[in-house]
């Protein structure tokens, strides 16, 4: 029988979620266990979200079609770089300080990492 191949996102998805779960399991240990801001990125938009895998369900979210950021063109850095900040500041209403970054499948450079440093300024620490 023969095993079924990953493709390259896969790979890159399934490694940076076990990479995730061993710090959880790390920081269960001492009982910190942080959200995740997760990510996801197409051609035109990019959508961020503060989930808490424990209880199940999403603290904060933002994207490039909020009508808050008045985004016309959100498949550049500048709209990344908003919606992190955005993101942040919802997040820090609802009580979130501390976040993992979960990339998903894409590679931490460009967009993905324009809406990291956004988070960051926004005050999130991770």
């Amino acid at each position: 029988m023969s095993k079924k191949r990953l493709t390259p996102v896969q790979r890159r998805k399934f490694g940076n979620r076990a990479k995730l779960r061993q710090v959880n399991i790390e920081r269960n240990a001492v009982r910190e266990v942080r959200p995740r801001l997760s990510v996801h990125r197409t051609n035109k938009e990019i959508y961020a979200q503060v989930i808490d895998d424990i209880k199940g369900v999403t603290l904060a979210a933002a994207s490039t079609l909020d009508k808050d950021l008045g985004i016309k063109n959100g498949g550049n850095a500048d709209a990344a770089s908003k919606v992190g900040k955005l993101v942040a500041e919802r997040a820090k209403k609802a009580g979130v300080e501390k976040v993992q970054f979960d990339r998903g499948s894409f590679l931490y450079h460009g967009r993905i990492k324009a809406l990291a440093d956004g988070a960051r300024e926004g005050g999130l620490q991770f």
